[in-house]
């Protein structure tokens, strides 16, 4: 079963069969503006809807790993990974994307985070942030989406669907999020050849000394 880290709200997309415009558009989900978010997990699929970055309303990361604005991570010390010259954008380390503010993954006494930015209730203290997987990087997992079928499969139920344009699988993700509310399981549209094999995906991490992978957000 796929676990659900989502905004419990059902954005509208488009009519029933209706191909949409974004998707596979960029964008970074609401969790990576938070200082002590760590980062996803490549075993759950979050669903952010009512996204204002897409023209979908809908920021998808498909069993993706780490930050998608910080491919390489950093250390439980906050240090970035050895091998990165300091030219490059990725370089420092992980910041909240659009700032200077460094990302903190441990308790911050500021209830507010500092700046005007939010803490997660419960912290791990000390997590590093994970670099992300050289198969399912942000550029392959992370990006505008919308809602295809049903858990079913079917689109007749009289919810708004979309058709998945060229290039996008409409593809099984988020089985269940609790009882009474359906809005958000079903199918999304996802990159042809990204669907999540537990048995083989992230056998390798992005690292700036033997696997590059700078698509960074």
């Amino acid at each position: 079963m796929a676990l659900l880290a989502a905004c419990l709200f059902v954005g509208f997309v488009a009519g029933p069969g209706c191909q949409v415009n974004g998707v596979g558009d960029p964008c970074i989900p609401d969790e990576e503006y938070v200082v002590n978010f760590a980062g996803f997990s490549e075993q759950e699929v979050n669903v952010e809807s009512k996204s204002f970055q897409c023209r979908t309303r809908l920021c998808l990361a498909n069993h993706f790993r780490g930050r998608a604005s910080c491919p390489y991570g950093q250390g439980a010390d906050g240090t970035s990974p050895a091998g990165l010259p300091m030219t490059d954008p990725n370089a420092m380390t992980c910041v909240i994307p659009g700032t200077n503010i460094p990302v903190t993954p441990e308790l911050n006494p500021n209830p507010d985070g500092g700046a005007g930015i939010p803490i997660v209730p419960t912290p791990k203290a000390g997590d590093t942030v994970q670099a992300q997987c050289v198969d399912r990087t942000a550029a392959l997992t992370v990006y505008c989406s919308c809602r295809c079928a049903n858990v079913d499969g079917q689109t007749n139920d009289g919810a708004n669907y979309c058709a998945c344009p060229d290039g996008y699988a409409c593809t099984q993700l988020v089985t269940s999020i609790g009882a009474g509310d359906t809005g958000l399981t079903g199918a999304y549209c996802i990159k042809n050849n990204t669907a999540y094999d537990p048995n083989s995906a992230c056998a390798e991490s992005c690292d700036p000394m033997t696997n590059t992978c700078p698509n960074a957000y």
